[in-house]
C-alpha cells in the first residue's frame, strides 16, 4: 500500500469519539516530534509553515511553501499532506505535480482569497481539475471558509460543501465551525469532516462524537511552541 493509500485509508471506518488525529509540523523538527510521539500522519498548517520562514500567514512565496513540504516529508516515514491555501495561482496539473515532488500524499486547499469567499461553482470545477490531474495519488482536503469569511450559516456551508465532494474532495474542512453546530455539519455533509480543535476546547474525542472524522489543529501548536519558547528566554534573562 502506498502513503497516499495509507493516507486515505485513515480517514475510513473511523467510529465516533475516535477522529483521525493529525497534527500539524511547521519544520522538520516538529514533525520528528510528533511522529515519535506515535502520530500515524501529519498535515502541515501554512500559518505555522509560514511563520517558521519568517512571513506572516499567506505571504509564504510558492517555492518556499514546497521546500518546506519537501524538507519535512524527508523528515519522517509517514503519510504528509501538505496546506498550500488557495493553490498560489498554479494550474492544477503544475500544482499537483509539485506537490508529488514535495512528497505531499494530500493538499489542503481554500475556497476564498483575501478574506472573501470564492464563487463555489467555479472553485469546485477548479477543485474538479485538481483531482483529475491528481487521480488516486493525492487526498483532496476541501476547505469551507462560511465560518471565517462568510456569515457563518451552517446550510450555506453545507451546500458549498456537497459542491466539493461532487467535484472528487476527498474531505471537507469547514474551517472555524463552532462545536455546537458540528452535528448539523456531519448529518448534511458527504464523506469525511476534518474539524479545527483549539487547544483550549473540546477533547479530540468529545470532537469525534459532535461529527469529526479528522482532528487539526491549524498554526495552534506551532504557536503553543513559540509560547513556551518566549517564557523559556524569558525566564533566562
Amino acid at each position: 500500500m502506498s502513503k497516499a493509500e495509507r493516507f486515505r485509508a485513515l480517514h475510513h471506518g473511523r467510529v465516533p469519539g475516535e477522529p483521525l488525529v493529525l497534527p500539524g509540523p511547521w519544520d522538520a523538527a516538529s514533525a520528528r516530534v510528533f511522529v515519535d510521539a506515535g502520530f500515524p500522519a501529519l498535515a502541515t498548517p501554512s500559518a505555522g509553515v509560514a511563520a517558521s520562514l519568517g512571513y506572516e500567514d499567506g505571504a509564504t512565496p510558492a517555492d518556499e511553501m514546497f521546500a518546506a513540504v519537501a524538507r519535512i516529508v524527508r523528515a519522517v516515514d509517514v503519510p504528509v499532506s501538505a496546506d498550500v491555501e488557495g493553490g498560489y495561482g498554479i494550474a492544477p496539473k503544475e500544482l499537483v505535480e509539485r506537490l508529488l515532488e514535495a512528497g505531499a500524499v494530500g493538499c489542503n486547499l481554500e475556497d476564498s482569497d483575501g478574506g472573501v469567499l470564492k464563487d463555489a461553482a467555479r472553485h469546485a470545477d477548479w477543485l474538479a481539475e485538481v483531482r483529475g490531474a491528481a487521480g488516486g495519488q493525492l487526498f483532496v482536503n476541501a476547505r469551507v471558509d462560511v465560518f471565517i469569511h462568510g456569515d457563518s450559516d451552517p446550510e450555506r456551508a453545507i451546500e458549498r460543501a456537497a459542491l466539493y465532494v461532487a467535484a472528487g474532495a476527498d474531505c471537507v474542512y469547514p474551517i472555524g465551525a463552532p462545536s455546537d453546530v458540528l452535528p448539523l455539519l456531519r448529518a448534511g455533509i458527504q464523506g469525511p469532516v476534518n474539524v479545527l480543535a483549539r487547544l483550549d476546547g473540546p477533547s479530540m474525542s468529545e470532537l469525534g462524537e459532535l461529527g469529526a472524522t479528522r482532528v487539526t489543529f491549524g498554526p495552534g501548536l506551532q504557536r503553543r511552541s513559540a509560547e513556551a519558547v518566549r517564557e523559556t528566554a524569558v525566564g533566562l534573562r
